[in-house]
C-alpha cells in the first residue's frame, strides 16, 4: 500500500476519542467490555499493524454491544518488540481492565503476550504464524487464526514441485528467530521428502532492508527456485532486489507467506508477475462473511480488505462470537464457547480445533499476473491452489491443561 493510500485509509477510520485511553478509561466506568489491539503501529511492521487496527475498528462498530455491554478497543502499540508488548498488555489489563486481546503481527511477541494474557485472565487470539504457538508452548487463553508455518510450506513448495518437476535446486532466505526457522525446518522436510537439493541458506535478522548480498550468494548457487521466509516488508525489499538482479527470468521465485493486497499494491504489478505468493486469505474468496467483509470494507474505506485488516477483523469477531455464544465475559466460559466451535468463515468452512486452539483454514498459492491482465487495480493474482495442511495434535507438542 502506498504511503498516501494507507494515511487515506487511516483517515477515512480513524479512532474516534471514546476509543483513545481516555476514552477508554471512561468506556471501562460506564461497564464497556474493553478490548486490546496489540500490533506494531511503529518499526517496519507498522503497515501491518496500521491495517490491523482498521479491521478490530470494523469488527467493534459492527457489533457495537454485545450482553448489552458497550464495545470498546485501544490500539497498543508493540513496535514489534516482545518486551514491549507484554508491558502494554499488562497496562491495558490493569489499567483499563482489558481481558480480549486480538494481534501480534510477529511470532515472537505473540507467543510472550499468549502468556501474559493467561496471566491476567484474558484471552489472546492471534495471526502470527510459529508452529510453537499452537504447538509445545500453547496454552488455554491463547488462540490463531492463520495457518502456521508448517501449513504455509505444505500449501506453496508442495504444490509449487509438483507443477515444476523439473525444480531440483532450492535457495532459501530466512529471517532468523522462531518464524523464520518454522517456515525453514518445514521446507527441510520436504525437500528431503522429495529428493530435492537445497543448495544454500541465507539468514537474515529483523532489521535487515539489504539483501543484496543474500541474492548474490544464492545466484551463485544456481537455483532452481529462491524460496524467500521473509514477511512484510523485508519480503518485498528482497523481491524487489532480486528482480533488479534479473533472478526472476532464471529462476522461480516463491514467497511463502505474503501479505497479500497491502504488499502487492506496494511492490506494483511489474514485479510480481510471473512470482508466487503464499497466503492466508485474498479478498476475491466466495464465501458469504468474506462477501460481507469486502462491502463493510469499500464501504467504509473505500478499498478492498487486505489480509492485515482481515485477520484482525476475524480475530475480534470470533471474541465477540464467544462472548455471546458464552453468555458472559468470564476467561473459562468464553474459552470452552470457542473451543471446537465451526463457522463459516472468510476463507470457507473454519474449526478452531479444541486440542490447541488453531482454527483448521485454507491457505492460498497465488501467481501474480502482468499488468496488461489485470481486470481490475486489485487483480495483482491468480489463484493456483488452495487447501488444508495441519499437523495431528500428538505431533504438534501442545498439552493444553
Amino acid at each position: 500500500m502506498q504511503r498516501r493510500q494507507l494515511l487515506q485509509l487511516s483517515a477515512l477510520g480513524a479512532l474516534p476519542a471514546s476509543l483513545g485511553l481516555a476514552g477508554s478509561a471512561r468506556a471501562q466506568a460506564s461497564g464497556a467490555i474493553q478490548f486490546g489491539c496489540p500490533v506494531p503501529m511503529s518499526g517496519a511492521f507498522a503497515a501491518n499493524g496500521k491495517f490491523a487496527d482498521l479491521g478490530m475498528k470494523l469488527a467493534i462498530e459492527q457489533y457495537g454491544t454485545a450482553l448489552k455491554r458497550q464495545l470498546a478497543y485501544t490500539v497498543l502499540d508493540t513496535e514489534g518488540k516482545p518486551a514491549t508488548a507484554v508491558r502494554k498488555v499488562q497496562e491495558s489489563s490493569q489499567q483499563l481492565g482489558t481481558r480480549f486481546f486480538a494481534g501480534g503481527i510477529l511470532s515472537s511477541e505473540s507467543l510472550a503476550m499468549g502468556k501474559e494474557a493467561e496471566k491476567a485472565g484474558g484471552i489472546f487470539i492471534t495471526t502470527a504464524g510459529a508452529d510453537e504457538i499452537t504447538g509445545k508452548d500453547c496454552n488455554n487463553a491463547t488462540f490463531r487464526w492463520s495457518v502456521p508455518t508448517f501449513g504455509a510450506i505444505e500449501q506453496t513448495v508442495r504444490p509449487l514441485i509438483e507443477a515444476n518437476p523439473k525444480a531440483k535446486r532450492w535457495y532459501t532466505i530466512t529471517p532468523q528467530y522462531v518464524f523464520g526457522d518454522g517456515l525453514l525446518s518445514a521446507a527441510k522436510n520436504i525437500f528431503k521428502e522429495k529428493g530435492l537439493e537445497h543448495v544454500g541458506n541465507s539468514y537474515h535478522s529483523l532489521n535487515e532492508k539489504e539483501f543484496s548480498g543474500y541474492l548474490t550468494n544464492a545466484m551463485a548457487a544456481k537455483p532452481d527456485v529462491l524460496l524467500l521466509l521473509n514477511f512484510g516488508s523485508q519480503s518485498s525489499d528482497a523481491l524487489r532486489q532480486a528482480v533488479s538482479f534479473g533472478m526472476n527470468k532464471n529462476m522461480t521465485i516463491l514467497i511463502a507467506w505474503a501479505s497479500g493486497l497491502e504488499q502487492f499494491e506496494s511492490l506494483g504489478a511489474d514485479l510480481c508477475d510471473g512470482v508466487y505468493f503464499g497466503a492466508q486469505y485474498w479478498h476475491t474468496a466466495n464465501t458469504p462473511l468474506n462477501l460481507d467483509l469486502v462491502k463493510r470494507a469499500t464501504d467504509k474505506f473505500k478499498a478492498n480488505p487486505n489480509y492485515s485488516l482481515a485477520g484482525s477483523y476475524i480475530c475480534t469477531k470470533l471474541l465477540i462470537d464467544g462472548i455471546l455464544k458464552a453468555g458472559t465475559v468470564d476467561q473459562k466460559a468464553v474459552i470452552a464457547a470457542l473451543e471446537g466451535m465451526k463457522y463459516q468463515g472468510l476463507t470457507g468452512e473454519e474449526e478452531i480445533r479444541k486440542a490447541d486452539h488453531q482454527v483448521l483454514k485454507n491457505y492460498y498459492l497465488l501467481k501474480g499476473k502482468a499488468k496488461a491482465k489485470m481486470a481490475n487495480k486489485d487483480d495483482f493474482v491468480d489463484v493456483v491452489s488452495s487447501g488444508k495442511s495441519f499437523l495431528p495434535v500428538d505431533q504438534t507438542g501442545c498439552k493444553l491443561a
